[in-house]
């Protein structure tokens, strides 16, 4: 008995209330701080994203007023960017076998050196008019005089070069067809004396075919950015700024709602842990009584077998006696009950568990809406920076 009430009396000291009450206070007292610690360190990384939107927006603005731009910019994003990178990558590739086919003639090491030629031609054709196209021809719209002079003459000189361009590919099909060697000699000096003066029809076919292709790409080149110079540029810094606040501004959101819900789900372990140990120190209480119960029955089951041994023998005695039986022959045996020690050192009663745990239970409940409070209140501190930074709207 008494080995089993150690271990019981074991088992009560290791449920340890006081510290799971410890762990509340803990919780409580470290949720706030965190809460207000991450919404300071929020609030900082989101000014400075802030201020970079704002100026963003300002170098917007002074841009179309200074320019005296009203619309909107046309910038390609996403699938639309792709496509057109692909149109000039499906240009160059389409030209280089058509061409290809075409130079293969005179060509010594037959399609694959008319290939080699013909990709050097459309790197050429395509590429001069992709960068004079984005970097040059896009003045003429420009609201200098001086950039619509430069952008005007970069169209002719696009014009010229494509025309020469094509030309001396349709000369040169013609004259590797008969030369072996020098052959872009021979191309400058036709280009020189007779640039029209081509004799076979697929060199014609040939000249068209190239002139139609870097046409394409130059009007591919126009539309890649903004028509205005410099307009697709702002346009891009300006929704790069945007995205990057409003991004950054959704996931410190999304921090704030983790740090309150983790401190909503530790509460919900810290509560679940403390039924589990109430429900066990309530077990552990009614096992030690049945435990005591049982002890104090089986010291009655000792005296009442004892008195029924004493019965007999003195019935026995008193028929064999000659003498009156003595006194103490009526009295019955009185066993020397053990009294148990159970020491309630440090042990909860089943009322004190009951209104600690409520106390602690009315405590977390204020908590979790003092969290939820502070993470709105965060959230609302977010928010008041585009209060603090409108977004600034040009008067054109």
């Amino acid at each position: 008995l008494e080995d089993s009430l150690q271990l019981l009396g074991g088992r009560l000291a290791g449920l340890d209330f006081e510290e799971q009450f410890g762990l509340i206070r803990q919780a409580n007292a470290a949720s706030v701080s965190d809460f207000k610690a991450s919404v300071a360190v929020g609030l900082d990384e989101l000014h400075g994203l802030r201020r970079a939107l704002n100026d963003a927006e300002k170098e917007h603005s002074w841009f179309k007023e200074k320019h005296g731009l009203v619309r909107a910019a046309r910038v390609q994003h996403g699938a639309a960017h792709v496509l057109r990178l692909s149109l000039l990558l499906f240009l160059f590739l389409i030209e280089t076998a058509m061409n290809g086919s075409f130079l293969a003639k005179g060509n010594e090491q037959g399609l694959f050196g008319g290939i080699l030629e013909a990709a050097a031609f459309s790197f050429i054709n395509i590429g001069a008019a992709l960068l004079l196209a984005v970097f040059c021809a896009r003045l003429v719209t420009h609201r200098s005089s001086f950039g619509k002079l430069v952008g005007i003459g970069s169209i002719i000189f696009y014009i010229v070069l494509a025309v020469t361009i094509n030309l001396a590919l349709a000369h040169y099909r013609e004259v590797s067809g008969s030369l072996a060697d020098g052959a872009g000699v021979e191309v400058i000096r036709h280009l020189r004396a007779d640039p029209t003066g081509l004799t076979d029809v697929k060199s014609w076919l040939l000249f068209g075919i190239g002139l139609m292709f870097s046409l394409f790409a130059f009007i591919d080149g126009w539309f890649v950015f903004d028509p205005y110079p410099g307009y697709a540029g702002v346009e891009n810094r300006l929704v790069h700024r945007r995205e990057d606040y409003i991004d950054r501004k959704k996931e410190l959101i999304e921090e704030l709602q983790d740090v309150r819900d983790d401190h909503n789900e530790k509460v919900e372990d810290i509560v679940k842990e403390l039924g589990s140990r109430r429900r066990e120190h309530r077990a552990i209480i009614d096992h030690r009584s049945r435990l005591l119960a049982l002890f104090a029955q089986h010291q009655d089951q000792l005296e009442r077998a004892c008195n029924q041994l004493l019965s007999k023998y003195r019935e026995a005695n008193i028929q064999a006696r000659t003498e009156p039986a003595p006194k103490h022959f009526g009295s019955p045996y009185k066993l020397d009950r053990i009294k148990p020690h159970v020491s309630g050192e440090g042990e909860w009663s089943e009322s004190d568990i009951g209104a600690s745990i409520r106390a602690a239970q009315e405590e977390l409940n204020a908590q979790v809406r003092l969290i939820g409070q502070e993470c709105e209140r965060g959230i609302e501190q977010y928010r008041d920076l585009d209060k603090l930074h409108p977004d600034s709207v040009s008067n054109d």
